[in-house]
């Protein structure tokens, strides 16, 4: 039987909502009771549909991330859309394995730590906003790189990356952090996605087109030492 555990304190809430989506929430909420209050029923019927989009977005579900000591959790809700090899990259020196991930505006947008370790830096690119699902914008879109080193000293790159709409990358960790598999990191506000960038042992279990879930999904292993 599979074991599970809580990489974050379950919430107190029965629909846990990410707090940076609270200004938009409460500036939405705002606008609809001014509708209300003005007597306009259009106006405020679809105040009340852009508030409650607005708190599903940002809705931040608690998570019970798979015990083990080789998995390679999820980092993001969505659709795989890259699985390979790649030679070089800014973030992680020599040639890795480079899993994407898409998000579209309905999926949890929430981040979430793929393996254990410790932070080793943070390093933010300025870039353009095409659309994420698009190969080109791991490299030329406005991007944050979490870069985390395991116990055993491999490195992992962790990637956030602006898509078409997104324009508000947040991270929440910091460098030097120890970080536990499945805890959460950080969002991208309105439709992204989140690569990773890991040594070339580690075995994918996912392929393009497959949905993933953050904090659930294992899509890898790495061999906890290396040869």
């Amino acid at each position: 039987m599979s074991q599970y555990s809580w990489a974050d304190p379950p919430s107190r809430t029965a629909f846990p909502v990410a707090a940076p989506g609270y200004p938009f929430i409460y500036a939405s909420a705002f606008v609809t009771i001014v509708f209300a209050l003005l007597g306009w029923a259009i106006p405020a019927v679809a105040g009340i549909l852009v508030t409650v989009a607005i708190c599903l977005f940002f809705r931040d579900p608690d998570r019970a991330t798979p015990v083990s000591a080789n998995a390679l959790i999820a980092p993001a809700d969505g659709r795989v859309v890259f699985v390979g090899k790649v030679d070089s990259n800014p973030y992680v020196d020599g040639s890795c394995v480079k899993v994407g991930i898409f998000m579209s505006v309905f999926n949890v947008h929430v981040n979430r730590i793929p393996f254990a370790g410790k932070i080793q830096e943070i390093h933010h690119y300025p870039g353009k906003f095409m659309p994420a699902d698009k190969d080109a914008a791991s490299l030329q879109n406005e991007r944050n790189a979490v870069i985390l080193k395991t116990d055993d000293h491999r490195t992992i790159g962790v990637v956030q990356v602006a898509g078409l709409i997104a324009r508000r990358i947040i991270t929440w960790v910091n460098a030097e952090e120890n970080v536990a598999a499945g805890s959460r990191f950080g969002m991208i506000c309105f439709g992204s996605r989140v690569d990773l960038y890991l040594p070339e042992d580690a075995e994918i279990l996912v392929k393009k087109g497959e949905k993933v879930t953050a904090g659930l999904s294992v899509v890898g292993s790495l061999p906890t030492s290396a040869e």
